[in-house]
């Protein structure tokens, strides 16, 4: 009978201890909605490979950051640039610059997500842009000014057709700004709709 009391609690032992490390090899992805005028896109945050770039999006998007912006960067067979400039093309006030995290192993495949920045490698705020092809030039190389690259940090799991109806619109420039849709995209709302492990 002891042996058998013994035998149960290294068992009940061994399922809790395999349920606590289920728990951390599962990390819970965030599905957020991004509806736009031209229709809805439904992307996956990777939470795991890009905490940082990941939690800093989900704050954007549940403080209706995004709410009223535009896609003002749109060129065919690259990329879609949004997540900046509302409809009058005013530029929106940002947090403080995030870490780069472009060496997490995420590329920059066709309909990643990814932070958008400037020279400096850790200058990403709000605005972030949606691979339209597989664009590798983009991806890390090196810790340097030149090779950091952009990090990715979800994908699009539904709606792609919306992101490459994007790429059909006429485009100008505007304000010195290039490869700015003349009729603008607007994001309508962004908000998260599910968590899914």
């Amino acid at each position: 009978m002891r042996v058998l009391l013994i035998s149960v609690f290294t068992l009940l032992t061994f399922i809790s201890v395999a349920h606590a490390e289920d728990k951390t090899t599962m990390p819970v992805n965030q599905t957020v909605k991004i509806e736009t005028s031209l229709g809805d896109i439904l992307v996956e945050i990777d939470t795991e490979k890009a905490p940082v770039s990941a939690k800093n999006f989900l704050d954007y998007v549940n403080s209706g950051f995004y709410d009223g912006t535009i896609f003002h960067r749109v060129i065919p067979d690259f990329m879609a640039q949004g997540g900046g400039f509302d409809t009058d093309f005013k530029q929106k006030a940002v947090k403080d610059p995030i870490k780069n995290e472009a060496d997490n192993g995420l590329k920059n495949t066709r309909g990643s997500l990814a932070m958008a920045r400037t020279p400096d490698p850790d200058s990403a705020t709000a605005q972030f842009f949606i691979n339209l092809k597989n664009n590798s030039f983009l991806d890390f190389k090196s810790k340097t000014s030149q090779g950091w690259g952009y990090a990715v940090f979800g994908r699009v799991i539904d709606g792609m057709d919306v992101v490459d109806k994007m790429a059909e619109q006429p485009t100008g420039s505007h304000g010195g700004h290039q490869d700015v849709p003349k009729t603008p995209i607007v994001i309508k709302k962004a908000s998260v709709v599910s968590a899914a492990k």
